[in-house]
């Protein structure tokens, strides 16, 4: 989900729909998968309305939900052979590591970046590169926090392997937490994804590790604050 730039040569939108475009621009849409959580406690604060302690917890717990559902537009860079974070969050590892078995990786340690979203974070993934989905794996598992380095083999995790147009072999991975009990992937063996595009979402705090190919740059270190689809983690070897 990229925003799109106003055509050159367009006139500029004014009155209502100018204030309506700032409005789409600074507050962020909600994800399909956060109406439900929306729209209950909004129907309790309604039924309740009378008591103040219900519409006020209704109305309370209905905006927790949406900030933490929010789903805000993203600009990937157009850079060729680059790869971007595939979720916003606190980077905890750049090192090398074995990739999961089922991403059909190797058993050679591969570069490796992890990202772990706090509840504060926007929880929707995106696709980290462009190109083909090989695999699409769910693994169950433990539900360890997701800070802590073992989580990537022991807890509950989905995989994904992309294939870039120039052969290029990138697996993204989104593993459980101590309290994220749900994993959503929507790519499909066989599509073709486009680099910053939204695929999936991990509900309430979780992490996402990307594996690259022996020979990448890496462009992050441990510390540092990511932005899904558009922080650029690492450049694939040419």
């Amino acid at each position: 989900m990229a925003r799109r730039p106003t055509p050159i040569g367009q006139p500029p939108r004014t009155g209502a729909a100018h204030f309506v475009d700032l409005v789409r621009e600074t507050v962020p849409p909600l994800h399909p998968a956060g109406l439900p959580f929306v729209a209950g406690p909004l129907a309790v604060a309604v039924l309740g309305r009378r008591h103040k302690w219900i519409r006020r917890a209704g109305l309370t717990a209905a905006g927790a939900c949406a900030a933490f559902f929010r789903h805000p537009s993203r600009v990937p860079p157009n850079r060729p052979g680059v790869v971007v974070a595939p979720a916003d969050g606190l980077v905890t590892l750049v090192d090398t590591a074995v990739p999961p078995a089922e991403l059909d990786l190797g058993t050679t340690p591969v570069p490796r970046v992890s990202i772990f979203l706090s509840v504060l974070d926007v929880h929707v993934q995106r696709v980290p590169i462009g190109g083909e989905v090989i695999a699409v794996v769910h693994r169950s598992g433990q539900f360890k926090s997701a800070d802590l380095a073992e989580a990537s083999d022991v807890n509950e995790r989905n995989s994904m392997h992309i294939r870039t147009p120039s052969g290029q072999d990138v697996g993204v991975v989104q593993i459980a937490g101590l309290i994220a009990r749900r994993i959503v992937n929507n790519a499909t063996v066989g599509e073709t994804l486009t680099i910053g595009d939204t695929y999936g979402l991990i509900r309430f705090g979780s992490r996402v590790d990307t594996y690259f190919p022996v020979g990448t740059t890496l462009l992050v270190e441990r510390g540092q604050r990511a932005v899904g689809a558009e922080t650029v983690l690492a450049e694939l070897p040419q």
